[in-house]
């Protein structure tokens, strides 16, 4: 039987405050037990023991190798289910599991957190922490979970709404926990936690919607704040914030900034990488894009803006800076730097190199000296036109002349949604190469004559109505077909593709490479490859049922070796693109296991069927269109997708019951009548009137779903 433990339900604001009221319900039997988790000292011992996989990266070094061979290219066509898990929930899955002495704990959607027995696939316990579904406005890009952080016999979990949990390992019953954030601003966690010497080490989100980033470390023992690097200046007639960032914020970020930037909080959020060197005793983390997007907008066109698209090194004991590398100086294209940093030493030049080496958004590979932050090489891994190269004398982009498209639109590659995204890269250090989980994602940027600040809404300084796909089948199809995702073997050193796997599609999955000289990653398809590490040929593939973003992980027990990986679609390019190749709802996520010889037989998906479209049967003005289409696409299409056309995660508007019904679309839409459901309502970014011209242009992109439905 399974233990199933729940957070108290809160009322926003005050459902968010300080503390964790419990109920729990307890079912008694030893298999609720699990192992506890390892100390300091044996975690950095365990995290190289590859039994097991008990830090997000797999080692401190986040290499995401495997030194296990059971697995390997001679064998792995007999891989196959050993057992799978449904979660509850159709929404983002981008967990990356763990897995310490024969138990795999792994987070869903909703930052809810799962316990089961390796070898049976016994769910042993699970923790919901109930995040107001509220709070789902307040993410860019999903309520997805990456994983948790192990320590001295607890979990410690990220939640959506803010929240550092500690939880038991052994019951999953909570320990402590703390707000991390400003309930009052819309800040989100995503990321997986890590521990460094005692502490937690936790960032945030949200800096489409408007913050300010830091990154926190907390007592892993008591929940207490220890020191806050805060990533940009705050508004200088608020003084200094007290914190570990002060002195440095003061010398080095202040003067790169100008104008009103505090308005819109000026972004720099820490939402994924952050790795603890344990040669060095530094913690990098990897700084995000700008808040708002245009640089023009943000901070008058002037200045670099430090430290957003950097990586930092900072003291993990107080938080002191150490050293920093910008790779995207005045961002403006939502280049973030927060994607996966990966350490190890190269031979460079002859002589070996501590480096520290990243793919981020930009499409340039780095390798950067983590001793002094200074630039090695860099080389795009994609396509790229908004910069040519890099200077290697001062480390700054040669960019075009027409990127930051201050006087006309300019379509980049690569887009908003990067080379490269938070979708793990791996490196193994028998071939020397880097993997990485790449992509053709082009997005175009255009200055907005109209642009104000909205709390609560999106604030990127830039013209979304002019990107929507176009209603031109043809002219869709081409735009679909320049949308390629693939996987890059990079040879760090050369700075030059190995080779290369092409997927039909973006948005595919992270990756895991073994000593078998094996590359596992699964594809928007659904399907989970093993490719060889050093030739890039493809031995095996397993059809998943639904696409795969979650990050595969290897480990061993019972002597048999295992490969875990976690599908289901969501997320930044689920939510906000239209170019989907299962448009319909999405079924539940799945966490499957494969071992030699598995013999389980995984159910087969199930899709709901599509509701016809809905258009009203009002009449409205090609005007009152027009303004709902700017409204619409500045701010609805990161949830709906943008024309309306939903990839099937959230609800095709087009086919909603409520367009038809102006009463019920201003009860949701303004009046937060299903804020429950995560629909909270707009009152604060849309008057009445533009709420019912957002109706209008729903109505007319259900007339246009219509008859293209009706022709076929």
């Amino acid at each position: 039987m399974t233990r199933t433990i729940r957070g108290k339900a809160r009322l926003a604001p005050a459902r968010l405050a300080l503390g964790l009221a419990l109920t729990a319900a307890l079912v008694a039997g030893a298999s609720a037990a699990g192992p506890k988790a390892p100390d300091w000292s044996q975690l950095l011992a365990t995290a190289q023991n590859d039994g097991n996989w008990i830090t997000y990266g797999g080692t401190y070094d986040e290499q995401r190798f495997s030194r296990l061979t059971d697995i390997n290219e001679r064998n792995v066509t007999a891989l196959a289910p050993a057992w799978s898990y449904e979660f509850d929930t159709n929404r983002a899955q981008e967990t990356t599991p763990l897995i310490y002495e024969g138990v795999l704990y792994a987070t869903s959607a909703w930052s809810k957190v799962f316990a089961f027995d390796v070898l049976t696939g016994k769910l042993l316990w699970s923790y919901d922490p109930e995040v107001p579904r509220d709070r789902a406005n307040a993410g860019c890009c999903d309520v997805g979970n990456r994983g948790v952080a192990m320590y001295d016999g607890k979990l410690y979990l990220g939640t959506f709404d803010g929240r550092l949990v500690s939880l038991d390992a052994k019951t999953g019953k909570p320990v402590w926990s703390v707000q991390t954030t400003d309930v009052t601003k819309p800040y989100t966690i995503t990321g997986a936690p890590r521990v460094v010497k005692g502490k937690v080490i936790i960032g945030n989100g949200g800096a489409e919607l408007g913050v300010r980033g830091y990154v926190s470390a907390y007592d892993a023992q008591t929940g207490k704040k220890i020191w806050r690097f805060y990533t940009v200046p705050g508004n200088p007639a608020n003084g200094p914030d007290g914190e570990a960032s002060d002195e440095v914020l003061a010398g080095k970020a202040a003067g790169t900034w100008n104008g009103t930037f505090w308005q819109a909080g000026g972004g720099g959020t820490v939402w994924d990488s952050i790795v603890y060197d344990t040669e060095l005793d530094q913690l990098y983390i990897g700084v995000g894009n700008g808040s708002p997007w245009n640089h023009r907008v943000r901070s008058a066109g002037k200045g670099d803006n430090l430290f957003l698209s950097s990586v930092v090194a900072l003291n993990p004991d107080t938080g002191k800076y150490i050293w920093h590398y910008q790779g995207t100086p005045a961002e403006t294209w939502d280049f973030t730097h927060t994607q996966t940093i990966t350490l190890a030493t190269l031979n460079i030049g002859g002589a070996p190199r501590k480096v520290l080496m990243q793919a981020p958004k930009n499409g340039f590979f780095f390798v950067i000296d983590r001793v002094t932050g200074k630039l090695i090489s860099a080389d795009n891994y994609v396509p790229t036109t908004w910069a040519t190269g890099y200077d290697q004398s001062t480390g700054r982009p040669i960019e075009t002349p027409e990127a930051r498209y201050g006087n006309a639109a300019f379509t980049s590659f690569p887009g908003a949604l990067g080379g490269h995204n938070w979708q793990p890269m791996a490196y193994s250090p028998l071939t020397g190469l880097a993997y990485i989980p790449a992509q053709d994602a082009p997005f175009r940027y255009e200055e907005t004559p109209y642009y104000k600040y909205r709390p609560g809404g999106w604030n990127l300084g830039i013209d979304l109505a002019g990107a929507v796909p176009p209603d031109d089948v043809a002219q869709f199809k081409a735009i679909r077909a320049m949308l390629k995702g693939r996987l890059i073997a990079w040879d760090p050193v050369q700075q030059k593709e190995v080779w290369r796997h092409d997927y039909t599609g973006p948005w595919n999955g992270g990756v895991l490479v073994t000593a078998g000289n094996l590359v596992f990653q699964g594809d928007l398809t659904g399907k989970f490859h093993a490719f060889t590490a050093d030739k890039g040929k493809q031995l095996w593939s397993y059809d998943l049922g639904m696409s795969v973003m979650g990050s595969p992980v290897t480990f061993k027990v019972g002597g048999d070796q295992y490969v875990a990986v976690v599908s289901g679609y969501g997320g930044a390019y689920a939510l906000t693109s239209s170019f989907t190749d299962n448009p319909g709802p999405q079924p539940n996520g799945r966490l499957t296991v494969f071992k030699l010889g598995g013999k389980a037989v995984l159910a087969q998906v199930q899709r709901a069927s599509l509701s016809p479209a809905n258009p009203a049967s009002d009449r409205f003005a090609p005007a009152q269109v027009a303004s709902g289409k700017v409204d619409y696409e500045n701010q609805c299409f990161s949830c709906h997708g943008p024309s309306g056309m939903s990839s099937g995660v959230l609800p095709d508007l087009r086919r909603s019951a409520a367009v038809s019904d102006r009463g019920l679309w201003k009860q949701i839409v303004h009046g937060g009548l299903l804020k429950d459901n995560g629909m909270v309502s707009f009152a604060r970014v849309f008057s009445e009137d533009e709420v019912e011209s957002i109706r209008a242009y729903v109505s007319h992109r259900a007339e246009i779903l219509k008859r293209e439905e009706g022709a076929k």
